[in-house]
């Protein structure tokens, strides 16, 4: 135990969820994903992440998963993210949800440079614990689905850490911005609610490369936060991504489309596992899309 101490990894073992009985998973704690001399105090302090791990089996998926917050606030531990992680370890992915620093003491491209260190830390770590890292994720809510379309389609941020598009398996962005982010405007001195779409925005990198991606919204999302991800997902597939989907999911708002997630019953959730099992093949299905309501018709 006093060696796990040193390395600041805590372990808890989780085997009861809302439905009843599952098995059990580990969880690791505050585990730092930068090291070295040169790191600040506000490094030291928010790049850290908790790992959920299942305890069967071999060669699973990682999902790294970044809380929302609007690039300002939010936390790893906070909004149901819990639940969430562990209810997808609990269905065999191991999680690793990640703290960033945050805006104003630090500026666009800072946050998403630490994410793209989660991920580095993600590939190079967990593969001695079971996991598949050639199947890595990236998803996140809000924010941080703002930052996993970021570190997934600008090859640069994740170059700075010696890795590519390549090495990740897809995206799971859940009520995601994909015009540049209002925090990245505000930091810029620009109007926080005019629209801009530049190499800051999700949407500059819209083409047929990247990898695939599987969007999720609510019915009841923010104005124009559904509309963004359509249009996203429209121009992926008119420039021949055929693996980029968005499903809107009925009845749900900004908070519940993720919150919701770890619900046995949920919609979303069932299409996120679908999709971590077979990203390349993955299709809506009929019930899915009679579900969601959705309107947009990407097959033209």
């Amino acid at each position: 135990m006093s060696r796990v101490l040193v390395l600041g990894w805590v372990f808890a073992v989780v085997a009861q969820c809302a439905w009843g009985e599952v098995p059990a998973i580990k969880v690791l704690e505050d585990v730092p994903y930068k090291s070295g001399d040169g790191l600040t105090e506000y490094e030291k302090e928010r790049c850290k992440v908790d790992v959920y791990l299942p305890t069967t089996g071999t060669n699973f998926p990682v999902m790294v998963w970044f809380h929302g917050g609007g690039l300002t606030g939010g936390d790893k531990t906070k909004d149901n993210m819990p639940e969430v992680a562990g209810s997808l370890a609990k269905a065999g992915v191991a999680v690793v949800v990640a703290n960033y620093r945050l805006s104003p003491k630090v500026k666009f491209p800072t946050y998403l440079e630490d994410g793209a260190a989660a991920v580095k830390w993600a590939k190079d770590h967990l593969g001695a614990r079971g996991a598949d890292v050639n199947r890595i994720f990236v998803g996140g809510h809000s924010a941080g689905a703002y930052m996993a379309l970021m570190i997934g389609l600008d090859e640069r941020h994740l170059a700075g850490v010696g890795l590519g598009l390549k090495d990740l398996a897809g995206l799971v962005p859940v009520s995601g911005q994909t015009m540049t982010h209002f925090t990245v405007r505000v930091e810029r001195g620009q109007d926080k609610n005019r629209t801009v779409a530049d190499e800051a925005a999700p949407v500059h990198f819209a083409g047929k490369e990247g990898p695939p991606m599987l969007l999720l919204m609510g019915d009841k999302d923010w104005p124009a936060r559904l509309e963004e991800n359509a249009y996203f997902v429209a121009l992926c597939r008119v420039a021949g991504h055929e693996a980029a989907h968005l499903l809107k999911v009925a009845d749900r708002d900004h908070g519940s489309i993720f919150k919701k997630l770890s619900a046995a019953d949920d919609v979303g959730g069932r299409a996120v596992l679908r999709f971590l099992k077979a990203p390349s093949e993955f299709k809506l299905e009929d019930e899915e899309i009679t579900k969601s309501g959705a309107e947009v018709d990407f097959s033209r």
